[in-house]
C-alpha cells in the first residue's frame, strides 16, 4: 500500500512531509547558487543594454546620413530655431515687446509734440492762444 501511495503522489511526498510539519532539507550551497544566479541575471541585463545601445548608435548613424543627404534637421534643432525665431523681435511688428523699442523713442516724442504745439500756438492770434492754454 505504501508503494501505491508513493506512486500516486509522485515527488510530492517530500512536500507533504514539509506541510505536515517535517523539517525542510537545507541545501548548503543555496546561498552561493542564488548569488551566482543574481550575478548571471545582472550580467545578462548589462549585455542586453549594451547591445541595444550599439543598435541605437547604428540607427542614429543611418538617420544622420539621411539627414545630411536630404538637408533635413533634427526635431530638436527645428524646435530650437522656431523658438529663437519667436523670441527675435520682428521689425515693424505691432506686437513687439517694449524692449525692442529703439532708443530715442517713447517719452521724448511726447516732449517733441508739446514743443511743436507750443510753436504752433506762438503763431496763433492772442485770443486763440488763451483758449488752447486753458
Amino acid at each position: 500500500m505504501d508503494f501505491v501511495m508513493k506512486q500516486a503522489l509522485g515527488g510530492a511526498t517530500k512536500d507533504m512531509g514539509k506541510m505536515l510539519g517535517g523539517e525542510e532539507e537545507k541545501d548548503p550551497d543555496a546561498q552561493k547558487k542564488e548569488e551566482e544566479r543574481q550575478e548571471a541575471l545582472r550580467q545578462q541585463e548589462e549585455e542586453r543594454k549594451a547591445k541595444h545601445a550599439r543598435m541605437e548608435a547604428e540607427r542614429e548613424k543611418v538617420r544622420q546620413q539621411i539627414r545630411d543627404k536630404y538637408g533635413l534637421k533634427k526635431k530638436e534643432e527645428k524646435e530650437a530655431e522656431e523658438k529663437a525665431a519667436l523670441e527675435q523681435p520682428c521689425e515693424g511688428s505691432l506686437t513687439r515687446p517694449k524692449k525692442a523699442i529703439p532708443a530715442g523713442c517713447g517719452d521724448e516724442e511726447d516732449e517733441e509734440e508739446e514743443s511743436i504745439l507750443d510753436t504752433v500756438l506762438k503763431y496763433l492770434p492772442g485770443p486763440l492762444q488763451d483758449m488752447f492754454k486753458k
